[in-house]
């Protein structure tokens, strides 16, 4: 029954965004090709909470956001900018996103509350126009027809979401096999074209019980005064519309257990592709599930460091070369010492009294 929910739910929203997502013409897109987003490798700093106090330090970078479907800068999303956070503690990947907007929030209401969703690239075919951009139909896409157009996706609509709790990955659904949270919708999706998103593990090939949702995450707004923590009685938590900042905070393996090709896997110093959409109820009005706004038109660059640098490594071999040439140094005055000695003992003068035998009788 409860996976009846989960898959009934996704049908709902996938056929939302069927309907609603129609260009009013052709695509045109004209990216910064100087645009990306820095993990570094900072560990044990990040706690996942939605607070942004342990991400003040960590330098972000800042995108116009615009419509996803006319990326017109007249459209643009009016109370300011989103900054893009991102780390790395060689298990882990963190992202932080930062948004001004008047709260908003409706409890049960996914619409009428903001929502976010990162999108990466898994097949080197992948677009980030049409979200994939295979061309097969609903009735016909499957993963041999679409080999190569893997897009992976969190989506986290906080409707039912409680600020500051943890949602995501939970032993209910991922015992379950697939990548849903029926607890605060932080869902693990796969596609290959907007008509063509599945929870991973469930698709048109059949369901796969090893499939499991890897994301965690959690949401909080500047307004909010209660810092030992919220619960579902506290609901809105702040008056509607106060002044001040979204905060969404994700993490994820840098590899996962997947072996159906629905999430993307990280590697240490090898750049991925990224795309961040934020959708918002404008006037009080619900969003549509294309009705968002995005970072770029286009792929951006996530530059994932190694962890390592010149100077470390420098210093590191500095430091063992040090070590080789004071060991050296001992060793050779130990040696000199040593034949000194040996020296002496052979060359030094050695008087011995002489004993008649018949003294000894």
């Amino acid at each position: 029954m409860l996976q009846l929910v989960v898959v009934a739910w996704l049908l709902i929203f996938t056929a939302e965004t069927v309907v609603s997502h129609q260009e009013s013409g052709e695509w045109s897109c004209e990216s910064d090709s100087e645009i990306q987003v820095t993990a570094d490798f900072i560990p044990g700093i990040i706690t996942l909470d939605g607070h942004n106090d342990d991400w003040k330090d960590i330098d972000g970078s800042e995108f116009p956001l615009r419509p996803a479907l006319d990326p017109d800068a007249d459209h643009e999303y009016d109370a300011g900018k989103m900054t893009v956070k991102a780390l790395h503690d060689g298990r882990d990947i963190y992202f932080m996103l930062e948004i001004d907007g008047n709260y908003a929030y409706d409890k049960g209401e996914n619409n009428k509350c903001p929502s976010v969703a990162l999108m990466f690239q898994i097949g080197d075919q992948a677009t980030y126009h049409n979200m994939g951009g295979c061309k097969e139909g609903t009735d016909s896409c499957t993963s041999k027809a679409c080999r190569g157009f893997e897009v992976d996706i969190m989506h986290f609509s906080i409707g039912n979401a409680i600020p500051g709790r943890l949602y995501g990955g939970n032993p209910i659904d991922n015992g379950e096999g697939n990548g849903g949270d029926r607890f605060g919708h932080l869902v693990d999706i796969y596609a290959w074209n907007p008509h063509c998103r599945y929870l991973d593990g469930l698709g048109p090939s059949g369901n796969d019980s090893s499939a499991q949702n890897d994301w965690h995450g959690a949401w909080w707004h500047s307004s909010f005064t209660t810092l030992s923590g919220y619960v579902e009685e506290d609901s809105p938590y702040t008056p509607d519309g106060k002044k001040g900042t979204y905060y969404f905070e994700f993490s994820r393996p840098l590899r996962t257990m997947d072996r159906l090709q629905q999430d993307v896997q990280f590697k240490l110093g090898s750049p991925a592709k990224m795309s961040v959409a934020f959708w918002y109820p404008m006037e009080s009005k619900p969003w549509h599930g294309s009705g968002h706004y995005t970072i770029n038109c286009d792929w951006t660059p996530l530059d994932i460091s190694s962890g390592s640098s010149s100077g470390l490594t420098a210093s590191t071999v500095k430091g063992s070369s040090d070590g080789t040439s004071i060991t050296a140094i001992v060793l050779s005055m130990i040696s000199l010492v040593f034949s000194g000695f040996i020296a002496y003992r052979l060359f030094s003068p050695r008087d011995v009294p002489f004993t008649p035998m018949e003294n000894n009788l």
